[in-house]
């Protein structure tokens, strides 16, 4: 059985800002690359446990995408009980370490 993924709205904040700070609206690369990205968001639905733990929190887990220097983790956690992944925040590799209690909002946004 699929998981729920939902995205607090810190998360789509972020993905917002990805896409305009990538010229996602005029470049066809950037278009691609920031569907992947979603893509592998939504992808979460199925076996979301295959994330790495995060090095800030062993209760939220991570994947990564893109290539360097362009790395993004979205961070997220799984509630086993509700079938829901909820994700978190969408930032670039090379930002400082992640805590959820800076500017954090948890009330999601279900996809």
């Amino acid at each position: 059985m699929a998981y729920r993924v939902e995205l607090t709205i810190r998360a789509a904040r972020d993905l917002r800002h990805i896409y305009s700070s990538i010229d996602a609206q005029v470049s066809l690369q950037a278009k691609t690359w920031f569907s992947r990205l979603e893509q592998a968001i939504f992808s979460l639905n199925e076996y979301p446990a295959r994330g790495a733990i995060v090095p800030e929190d062993d209760r939220l887990r991570q994947i990564l995408h893109g290539r360097k220097p362009y790395v993004y983790r979205i961070i997220y956690a799984i509630d086993e009980s509700r079938r829901i992944v909820t994700i978190l925040h969408i930032r670039h590799g090379a930002r400082d370490a992640f805590t959820e209690s800076r500017g954090s909002n948890n009330r999601p946004k279900s996809s």
